[in-house]
């Protein structure tokens, strides 16, 4: 049976906020797992990473948490898909941040780079138990005979074995001489033709422990040659007219010079045993012994460059030299033997095979456009790469990744010229390409004119003034010579109060009280509108404007997200509690998963209420009934569903504490222009949900999707981006 996979993140509260690094840090782990080196992200968790069948990152160009939460309503699909966010640290250029890390690859391709043990090279000890070759053989030095194939193993990797029914007619070595760890190694390697028989030896080397050449003959083969493939053999017509020596000659030469209880080294020497038509019942093989995942092999002229520091099989020789080739694999073995396997796991070789491609690929530019979409030719230099970009290293082992954005986005780094001029398009072609690919990345844009700065300044000012409003209740009215103490304290039990001001303008006196979150004003109106508070009945109520005629609705959306699911707001606290007294006293509720307990971010301290996280619904329900009228330390606890998700409480907090320095004339003239276009946007907004909503329903089950609203960094201001990701399951929303 499939295992599904499945995404967990602790993003209660501060630690919501992720870097661009962390972000990489999931996506690269996502992409390339541990068969590459990639590590676990240090901020959340992907459990059956080899299961994920591909990754996607829909991009929304130049939109920010702002965006998200003016129009929340809008974005029905996403709000309701997604069971993580996270606010995200702004980039002034994200896809090409996505793109590539760290400093400029052309300063480590050095001639001597394959062989640096530099810190991007090596293996840190805490990865080395996840190396192919520490879950292989240990981490302790081992004589030869533990690197020796099994009968099991020759068996599995196609070497002949005695009594094998393809092996009718093979000739054995006859060396049947018990080995240990003081046998010789001899070195072979053959060079093969293409025959009318098929692959048939054309030349034999063998080299002894030194490194001596024992034999280097060339053979005639039995059939006629059909390809002398001169290119890897080094073989042609002309070499082979006047030799005499056959395949029974070498056969017979090899029996003689190999003592009983020798030990072949080779490169995928299977191959030339099967090609000499001979049994030997010891061997190495180097193509095995250094150890990769998932059945893949290193070749021989890497592991020479990246193991011995010796370049081989160079282009400008004809054909591969049997000899040299011998003698590199028998040095390998003697490498692995000597050093042990902790030393060669150190090599990184993982590392070094992608640095060597990646050297190769970026000598040619084309190499690197993926499926259709290129990267742009006027970005002058990319950003320095420290190591190789994982988007790079998808493409070196074999998986394209896919690009696809809209024409004319100039500064995002990515050109789709020829290809999309609108969104429509980009998901048409996300439709068909997203299927075949591992990793994706889908941008979409709401279009040039609503991305300026003007309009960027008045979404930022609506959005405010409407939480703002959100966060404000109305109380009274009160008896003229009222206790203000009383009434302070009533409603600072519903949650920490940022503002509370008494309004003089009416006949009878009322108070204004800003909250810092929005459970507490919305628990203000719920418990004490038509209570009696200071010898008065009051009414208690939210600012009516325009923009509050939705609050309601706002209001309801909010509790329902998915990501408050589980989720319950608690005020009352004494703030002499600590975050250790709180979470003895909840204790005993049932399914108790996370306490986040709010603090101001200028002084530290930490507020009145919490939050509680509980593993299922139904026991964040039983837990309300349980701690309304609950007293704690003498004070009495209120209680409600959750509003706002950890990363919206600090987005507000930091929205109310931000000074706004710009001349109210400018903003009348920036709200006017939204005003004119908001209707507009609202539908574009509807209409890029539903793109997404689509593109997400064609996405195949244990896809990890990953959208985000990068942010804005530029020299008119900076809004902070949003994360919302998921692994797709079977009902199409993501698996928490």
């Amino acid at each position: 049976q499939e295992k599904s996979c499945r995404l967990s993140a602790a993003l209660l509260g501060e630690d919501s906020e992720i870097s661009q690094d962390q972000l990489y840090e999931l996506l690269k782990y996502a992409a390339l797992g541990k068969c590459h080196n990639a590590a676990q992200p240090s901020w959340c968790r992907i459990y059956h990473q080899s299961h994920l069948a591909g990754v996607v990152v829909v991009v929304l160009h130049e939109m920010s948490q702002l965006h998200f939460y003016r129009f929340y309503l809008q974005f029905k699909h996403l709000r309701k898909a997604f069971r993580h966010r996270f606010t995200l640290t702004p980039s002034a250029n994200f896809p090409v941040s996505l793109y590539g890390e760290g400093t400029n690859l052309k300063s480590q391709n050095t001639p001597q780079g394959l062989t640096s043990t530099s810190s991007e090279c090596i293996t840190k000890s805490s990865d080395l138990q996840c190396d192919p070759i520490i879950q292989r053989y240990g981490e302790k030095k081992q004589g030869l005979t533990s690197y020796t194939l099994t009968l099991e193993e020759q068996r599995k990797n196609d070497y002949p074995i005695e009594g094998s029914p393809g092996c009718k007619g093979y000739i054995s070595t006859e060396c049947d001489q018990q080995r240990t760890d003081s046998s010789p190694l001899f070195g072979l390697d053959c060079e093969m033709c293409l025959t009318a028989k098929g692959n048939e030896v054309t030349r034999v080397s063998l080299v002894d422990a030194r490194g001596q050449c024992l034999l280097n003959e060339l053979v005639k083969p039995e059939s006629a040659v059909v390809n002398y493939r001169t290119r890897f053999s080094g073989i042609t017509k002309k070499m082979l007219l006047p030799v005499k020596t056959r395949l029974s000659d070498i056969q017979t030469r090899l029996k003689k010079m190999l003592p009983h209880d020798a030990v072949l080294v080779g490169h995928s020497l299977n191959s030339d045993l099967q090609a000499l038509e001979m049994i030997h019942p010891s061997v190495i093989d180097t193509s095995l012994l250094f150890a990769r995942s998932e059945g893949r092999r290193f070749k021989l002229k890497f592991l020479a460059k990246a193991v011995l520091g010796k370049e081989i099989q160079c282009e400008q020789k004809l054909g591969h030299d049997p000899t040299e080739d011998a003698r590199a694999a028998l040095e390998l073995a003697q490498f692995f033997i000597e050093q042990g396997p902790t030393k060669v796991a150190e090599l990184n070789l993982e590392m070094l095979l992608t640095a060597e491609k990646l050297a190769e690929v970026s000598q040619n530019k084309a190499a690197l456009q993926p499926q259709g979409c290129g990267f742009q030719e006027q970005l002058n230099e990319p950003p320095p790469l420290s190591k190789p970009c994982f988007l790079d290293c998808l493409q070196v082992t074999g998986q394209k990744p896919l690009l696809l954005g809209r024409q004319g986005l100039n500064s995002s780094g990515l050109c789709q010229s020829n290809l999309s001029t609108s969104n429509k398009q980009i998901l048409q072609r996300a439709l068909e390409d997203v299927p075949l690919s591992k990793f994706s990345i889908i941008q979409f844009s709401l279009g040039p004119e609503y991305i300026t700065s003007h309009l960027h300044a008045g979404l930022y000012e609506k959005v405010r003034s409407k939480l703002t409003d959100m966060l404000t209740i109305y109380a009274g009215p009160f008896e003229e010579n009222f206790c203000m103490k009383t009434v302070k304290k009533e409603f600072g039990r519903c949650g920490p109060i940022q503002s509370f001001t008494v309004v003089t303008e009416t006949f009878q006196p009322y108070v204004c009280i800003q909250y810092e979150v929005l459970e507490a004003a919305q628990l203000a109106v719920e418990s004490l509108n038509g209570a009696e508070v200071a010898g008065s009945c009051i009414k208690v109520q939210r600012p009516v404007t325009a923009a509050m005629l939705d609050c309601n609705v706002l209001i309801k959306e909010l509790e329902l997200d998915v990501e408050n699911e589980g989720v319950i707001y608690v005020a009352g606290l004494k703030k002499s509690l600590t975050e250790t007294d709180l979470q003895e006293e909840f204790s005993q509720l049932k399914d108790l998963e996370t306490l986040f307990l709010p603090k101001d971010l200028q002084s530290g301290k930490h507020r009145n209420c919490c939050f509680l996280k509980f593993q299922k619904s139904q026991s964040a329900v039983d837990a309300l009934e349980a701690i309304n009228g609950w007293t704690m330390k003498g004070s009495e606890l209120r209680s409600r569903n959750a509003l706002a998700p950890g990363h919206l409480w600090r987005w507000i907090w930091q929205m109310n504490h931000r000074n706004g320095k710009q001349g109210k004339h400018i903003f009348y003239e920036k709200m006017e222009q939204l005003s004119n276009s908001e209707q507009d946007l609202r539908k574009k907004v509807k209409k890029l949900d539903h793109h997404i909503k689509k593109l997400y329903r064609s996405l195949q089950n244990n896809t990890l999707c990953v959208v985000l609203f990068p942010g804005v960094n530029s020299t008119h201001g900076s809004q902070s981006g949003l994360g919302l990701m998921g692994i797709k399951d079977d009902e199409g929303r993501s698996a928490c």
